[in-house]
């Protein structure tokens, strides 16, 4: 746990980045404004996840989920950000299954190529041998003749 509240706080840079995106170019921030909303941001994401966090307990569960955020938001009374946050999730789990596709999908394309490999690395080795074999029995055979 955090031994200082400030180590609660969320990183300045994440908050200016997310503060710029928000206002029009050319609009200035001051510091001591941009700090008032890294303390406030921090306090919403701290009571979210206490929030979350009653509904997990609820369920007999350790782990928080997506349900129980969902849930915190309009217990909250911030129904209005249930739609989008649900579209958001469903966004971020479409996204993620295509990287595990794709990530199976490649490692399948390795596996057949790897599998390729062997098998003509196994029919060099087939080869080579057949084709000492065949030298032997000339050898074998060339001795028989000369004696």
């Amino acid at each position: 746990m955090a031994e200082r509240p400030e180590d609660l706080n969320l990183p300045n840079a994440v908050i200016t980045r997310i503060i710029k995106e928000a206002l029009p170019d050319g609009v200035n921030i001051s510091k001591e404004a941009r700090s008032a909303i890294s303390r406030a941001a921090s306090v919403f994401v701290l009571y979210a996840t206490s929030c979350a966090n009653n509904f997990a307990m609820k369920g007999k569960r350790k782990t928080l989920n997506a349900s129980d955020v969902l849930s915190a938001m309009e217990e909250m009374e911030f129904q209005r950000f249930v739609t989008p946050l649900k579209e958001a999730l469903e966004a971020y789990r479409r996204e993620q299954k295509g990287k595990k596709e794709a990530s199976e999908q490649k490692k399948k394309d390795k596996d057949k190529k790897t599998d390729s490999e062997e098998q003509d690395k196994s029919r060099d080795e087939d080869n080579d041998e057949d084709e000492e074999r065949l030298e032997e029995e000339e050898q074998n055979e060339e001795e028989e003749v000369d004696n």
